[in-house]
């Protein structure tokens, strides 16, 4: 079961200053990504959604931060993905939904556009909680972790007095450690002090018989190594030399060219975009100087005034009619093959758009059950349903045990018409199964169970 939820028109905040006639300015968009619900490909502000839906392909947003919403007529966003279990151990409920998306029209059941549709269902991350365990008693100290002036001992327990269950842990720590001292002198390792500036160049060109350098050096003295206990020398050399180098040229810093002719509008119908670029050549950088600051190219929309045109969609295939056989007036109940038809209507085709694929019209051949009485079996338990009402109170789910009719054993092909091979014949109408009682019951046997933890629903194009 779902449950429809409308959305409060969300505040108008005007992005742009530009004079619109007709009404509010409009963020334009040229593409409406159905998986996300997120408007792609920016095309521009302060345009009418009149103009910017010329093409029904775009979507627009009333602001930055606000809903998108698809130019095309409207019909039901995918599902969401299911929203994390409420609980994270036991048994919990999560929520999905859709929404309708779309303009000038309502969604299947006349749903208005921005209507969110919730469903809810029971969940469980890991079927039990955690429970705490308990220390152990603790462990002899270790030995000191260095064998000349001081350093640490540590101790440890273990989590098992008694072991945490389903995930559980101990509080506080397995180890503890303490300072200790070995009452022996360590040695003193020498180590380097900073290095000194480096010296003037000792040349003042490059290429001759000497290549010109600098040189800079240290001193084994922060601190010295000590002499008794013996210390480590300091590693590595005392000086250290690199080439002189040259003065550069100066660089150059570039500019920017002059703005190079618009490109002609790329669309046919409803909104497009032109671009004018330029090139940083006025002059161009050199030997390092920075590049031009600001962008290459610049974008206008231009407007055709002309509606795209619109394909038609096929609306759901409509309810089967009875399955008959002229001239007989009635063929229920008897391995007597009829026919039976469907339609569907193609809607929504505008302005030369392509008409719907396909036929709009459905025939099959088929047997009327319709009020038969014929034996029934029980069906095993179906799986859980959905919570309902996923947001009212108290929403609990349901599963059942049906009666289900024993199809006669009739022919399951016919041939209608020689040369033309075998058709299939499908069961049609609603039997009255005849079962044996289950717990007192003809037809429906049904088991309930409340949901828990259920979360509130909540439109997730609202600020907190």
């Amino acid at each position: 079961m779902t449950v429809q939820v409308q959305v409060p028109r969300l505040l108008l905040l005007l992005l742009l200053t530009l004079p619109v006639t007709g009404s509010d300015p409009v963020i334009c968009f040229t593409q409406y990504e159905e998986s996300t619900g997120k408007c792609q490909g920016l095309l521009g502000g302060g345009v009418r959604a009149e103009d910017c839906c010329l093409n029904t392909a775009y979507a627009f947003q009333e602001h930055s931060s606000g809903l998108c919403q698809a130019c095309r007529s409207p019909r039901w966003s995918p599902w969401s993905s299911w929203a994390p279990c409420s609980v994270t151990c036991s048994e919990g409920s999560q929520l999905r939904y859709r929404r309708c998306i779309g303009r000038g029209g309502q969604c299947p059941e006349k749903v208005a556009p921005g209507t969110l549709e919730w469903q809810l269902q029971a969940c469980e991350d890991q079927p039990c909680c955690p429970e705490m365990g308990g220390w152990s008693e603790w462990a002899p100290w270790g030995p000191c972790s260095v064998t000349c002036s001081k350093g640490t001992r540590t101790r440890q327990r273990l989590c098992d007095h008694p072991a945490p269950k389903c995930g559980g842990h101990c509080p506080g720590e397995a180890r503890k450690s303490e300072a200790c001292d070995t009452q022996q002198v360590c040695p003193t390792h020498g180590a380097w002090a900073a290095w000194g500036s480096w010296s003037p160049c000792s040349g003042t060109c490059h290429g001759g018989s000497q290549e010109p350098k600098e040189t800079r050096s240290r001193t084994c003295s922060a601190p010295e190594p000590s002499k008794q206990p013996p210390g480590k020398p300091c590693p590595g050399a005392a000086y250290e030399h690199r080439a002189c180098t040259g003065l550069p040229p100066c660089p150059v810093a570039g500019g920017w060219g002059p703005w190079g002719s618009m490109s002609p509008c790329p669309v046919t119908c409803g909104l497009g975009q032109t671009l004018e670029r330029r090139k940083c050549d006025h002059p161009v950088p050199q030997h390092g100087g920075p590049f031009c600051a600001g962008d290459a190219t610049r974008t206008h929309i231009c407007n055709t005034a002309v509606p795209c045109p619109v394909n038609g969609e096929w609306e759901a295939w409509g309810k089967w009619g009875v399955c008959s056989r002229l001239p007989m007036q009635s063929i229920s109940c008897n391995e007597i093959p009829g026919q039976q038809y469907r339609t569907r209507v193609c809607k929504g085709r505008k302005f030369d758009g392509n008409r719907c694929a396909g036929n709009y019209q459905d025939i099959r051949h088929c047997y009327n059950i319709q009020n038969c009485k014929l034996k029934g079996s029980w069906s095993q338990w179906t799986t859980w349903g959905l919570c309902t009402p996923p947001c009212g109170p108290n929403p609990t789910r349901v599963r059942q045990r049906l009666c289900t009719a024993l199809l006669p054993k009739f022919a399951p092909t016919v041939t209608m018409v020689e040369g033309q091979g075998e058709k299939n014949v499908t069961f049609w109408g609603n039997p009255h199964p005849q079962c044996e009682e289950l717990q007192g019951q003809k037809l429906v046997v049904e088991e309930k169970r409340p949901c828990l933890h259920v979360p509130a629903c909540k439109d997730p194009m609202e600020t907190p």
